[in-house]
């Protein structure tokens, strides 16, 4: 045995404070671990417990509807008589913000940046208890509210379930989409073998309509969150934690995940009439695949959709996987040249806000989207 070993001087049997009370013991040495430690525990709270997000980019809310504010980006002198692009958000557990994530890392910004004039987005509201029986036709009535009011024809951008709706939205008015962009969409929700698919399969709605029931009318943003979290348990639960001690005294780090964590952990709440129908009808029974789901009284065919496509799907997205993307090639009747299929590394998130994507492909969609909606590509498909 060690005879330069020290009795400790201070008590180590209370689990909540050992490390510290061993950090000490370690003089100089320890007193920095000591430091990192406290570091820890505040960031710790800070990550889990963070304000909400925010907007990156300056922008004004031109319309203020039921179920979304819509924020337009476009600058002062932009051209009136250009097709606005309105980016569609996604509207399935956390902020739309995602859109506009930060400076160097958003979507709306690059689109701006890549010579398109005319920038929107959807800023969907976290349900109230008096939102909690709006239904998909609600959000398909409010989307077509905001077309009509920039003129009646607009490029759609649709990220993952506002990709379906954008679907939607073109199949229900064909002559009001000039070009449609679906970015990680689950169209097929039947094709490839994400995580996603084998949850809507197995588990029975009942167990999604006791959710809905727990939330009183709503599906909570809470439950959602635990439910991506527990997809990947090591990481969510256990890894971020070891990473953000390690990286403790990492500014840049640090400032980095408190700026993901203010998206991440505060989702926001669904109708739970409108998150029962994309279980049971979109990712249970494949409907709008199948040409049979039913939207403001018509029933929709991917066949109607004929305006210029842009498929684009992250490699590694186990959330909507790229098979499920794709699929929309052989549904749709958009001419097969006027589709474009691009698959890029990464994943799900990534597809919106990460900076290889957003300085290598977007650029590019935007380019597409700009030859695809001026007034001569138009008379042309006409």
């Amino acid at each position: 045995m060690d005879k330069n070993l020290k009795t400790p001087r201070y008590e180590h049997s209370v689990p909540w404070f050992w490390p510290m009370a061993a950090a000490i013991e370690m003089e100089q040495e320890g007193l920095q671990l000591f430091q990192n430690n406290m570091r820890f525990l505040a960031e710790a709270s800070e990550v889990e417990a963070p304000p909400p997000p925010e907007w990156a980019t300056a922008n004004r809310v031109v319309q203020d509807l039921d179920t979304m504010r819509l924020r337009d980006f476009s600058a002062p002198h932009a051209d009136p008589t250009t097709i606005p692009v309105v980016v569609d958000a996604p509207y399935a557990g956390h902020s739309s913000t995602i859109a506009d994530y930060t400076r160097g890392q958003s979507l709306v910004e690059t689109l701006l940046n890549s010579g398109l004039q005319r920038v929107l987005a959807t800023d969907w509201k976290s349900a109230t208890a008096e939102m909690r029986d709006y239904g998909i036709d609600k959000y398909l009535a409010d989307l077509d509210i905001v077309v009509e009011a920039l003129g009646g024809r607009v490029a759609l951008v649709g990220l993952c379930q506002g990709g379906w709706l954008s679907a939607m939205y073109a199949c229900l008015y064909p002559q009001k989409v000039a070009a449609l962009v679906l970015a990680g969409a689950p169209i097929d929700t039947d094709a490839g073998n994400g995580p996603i698919k084998k949850l809507a399969h197995e588990l029975p709605l009942s167990f999604y309509e006791e959710m809905v029931a727990a939330g009183g009318g709503r599906m909570l943003g809470q439950y959602m969150l635990a439910g991506w979290k527990d997809m990947h348990p090591g990481k969510q639960y256990f890894g971020k934690f070891i990473d953000l001690y390690e990286h403790i005294e990492d500014k840049c780090y640090i400032a980095r995940t408190e700026h993901f964590e203010r998206w991440y952990e505060n989702p926001i709440d669904l109708p739970g009439r409108y998150y029962l129908q994309a279980i049971q009808l979109l990712f249970k029974e494949n409907r709008f695949a199948k040409g049979e789901f039913i939207a403001l009284g018509k029933t929709l065919s991917l066949s109607q959709i004929v305006c210029p496509l842009y498929l684009l799907a992250g490699k590694a997205d186990d959330i909507t996987t790229p098979e499920q993307v794709f699929a929309a090639e052989n549904l749709v009747g958009t001419p097969r040249e006027r589709i474009v299929s691009k698959l890029v590394p990464g994943g799900h998130i990534g597809l919106f806000m990460g900076s290889k994507t957003l300085r290598e492909t977007w650029p590019e969609v935007s380019k597409w989207i700009a030859a695809n909606s001026s007034g001569q590509a138009l008379a042309a498909a006409r």
